[in-house]
Parts: C-alpha cells; structure tokens; sequence
C-alpha cells in the first residue's frame, strides 16, 4: 500500500494547535526529532500530552498518525496484514509502517496498555538502527530521517506486570507532564472552553480540590481535560452545578460518598 499525496495530507495538521508551553517540552522534543531520538511523554490523563503531540507536529509540519493502546493491541494491528479482497489477499500496512512510509510522526498513547509483543516490532526502530521489520512480506523498512516515534503512558496507573521495561526505556527521551499551574491551567480552561476567565479560575479551583482527593479514594483528580469539558457545557447554557456534576463529579467516580463530597466542593464554589 503506497501512501499517496491525499493519504499524507489526509494526517497533517493544518491549523496551529493551542497549546501552552509549560516549561522547555518544545525545545527538547524538536532537538530530539532533528537528532532521531524517539520520545517518551509521562504524566496523568488529560494534561496535555496528545494536545503536545499535535503541536509538535504542526511545528515540524509532518503528519500526526496517532494510535490508541490497548490490550488486544497486536504486531498486526501496527505493522500490517493480509485481508481478503475479490477473493484474494491483500496486503494492507498498519498505522506504523504508514508512518514510516511517509516520514511520519506515529505517536502509540498509552503503550503500556499493549500486547507485550507490540514492544518487540518498536524496539528496532527506537534505536540506531530505525528499522521496522515486517515478517509477513520478508521486509525490513528503513526508517527516514523525517521518521519520529513517540509514546506515552500514565505512571500513576501502572502495577508491575504493566510498566515499560528498562530494555525499552532506555531507548528514548524522556518528558514528564503534568497538570499546569493555576495561572496557564486559568488560561487554558478559559481558551479552550471559551469562558471567562473568572468561570476559568472557579473551575480550576473546583479541579485542584478534587486532585487532593486522590489520597482519600479517588483514583485520580479532575484534569485539565475535564475542566474545559465542563466550561464548554457552561458555554453551551448549562448552569454551573450541573455541568460540573456531569462533566467532573459523575465522570471521576461511581463512589456516592465520594460523589457527594465532590457535589460538596462544587456547591462551595459556584
């Protein structure tokens, strides 16, 4: 399958992503691309890694080809296989030979939540020699210096038997996210919800006292994501409890006795 002018356009980016530099992530992750190290991007859900994602690759102006992990995630489902077609065998590429073919950005969100024999087909290309073996045709594609592999995953949800292995690891470099402070988080919630900024402070205000919650039940606090969520529901004419019960409160538990003391912190607030 060869990508076609239509296909590559079809993963660029056209249009600069808002995002807001929370430190120095940008410089480091372009002086990566331009020295082909792959990139390894940690932090909690909804911080801003995918949204980082797409602003490099508008930077870079390469196309974005982004791959939800998960557990049934197979070689197959990122290399490519054969389907049948009129009675015959096809060969169709995946989304990671895709983006080698094209000089691509493939970015696999949460890695650790696929197939360990997914690791095995990424390990040559995240190192000197930026190759992707495809057995199924005999090949080996080199990778080309427009080529980048990123990952990422969520530290604070991972146990023993799903964490990445220091064989893996150590191939890349490594960007810790996580939520921003008060002022961007402000500036954020109020640009990507389109709210005023008052509405902006309440909210994040409303999601730093759900994050201390994390210790006392919740798996894990409001973030940045669920924040724009619920000032895009206020925007819309929802009222102000309402669109945070069900863009937060009901979002991050099923616990009614944690649920309540979130209704609690929201009530305070707005």
């Amino acid at each position: 399958m060869e990508i076609t002018s239509a296909k590559f356009n079809e993963h660029l980016i056209k249009e600069e992503p808002f995002y807001l530099a929370q430190g120095d992530e940008l410089k480091i992750a372009e002086a990566a691309y331009n020295n082909q190290i792959p990139l390894l991007l940690k932090g909690p859900t909804g911080c801003g890694k995918t949204r980082f994602m797409q602003h490099l690759a508008w930077e870079l102006g390469r196309p974005l080809i982004t791959v939800s992990c998960h557990d049934d995630l197979s070689t197959s489902d990122l290399v490519g296989r054969y389907l049948l077609k009129g009675g015959e065998a096809v060969w169709m590429d995946g989304p990671l030979t895709m983006a080698v073919k094209a000089g691509a950005i493939c970015y696999l969100d949460e890695i650790v939540e696929a197939r360990k024999d997914t690791m095995v087909v990424i390990h040559p290309l995240a190192d000197d020699r930026r190759e992707l073996p495809i057995e199924k045709l005999g090949k080996v594609l080199l990778a080309p210096p427009e080529f980048m592999l990123a990952v990422s995953y969520n530290p604070g949800y991972q146990s023993v038997l799903k964490d990445l292995k220091q064989s893996t690891r150590q191939r890349f470099v490594s960007i810790e996210f996580n939520y921003p402070d008060q002022a961007l988080e402000c500036e954020i919630v109020a640009s990507e919800a389109g709210v005023q900024l008052e509405i902006a402070k309440s909210l994040v205000r409303f999601g730093a006292m759900t994050r201390a919650l994390k210790d006392a039940g919740l798996q894990e606090g409001a973030s940045t994501r669920l924040l724009i969520h619920a000032g895009m529901l206020m925007n819309s004419g929802i009222a102000s409890r309402t669109a945070c019960n069900v863009a937060i409160t009901e979002t991050l538990t099923d616990d009614h006795e944690l649920q309540a003391s979130i209704s609690e912190m929201a009530s305070a607030i707005f």
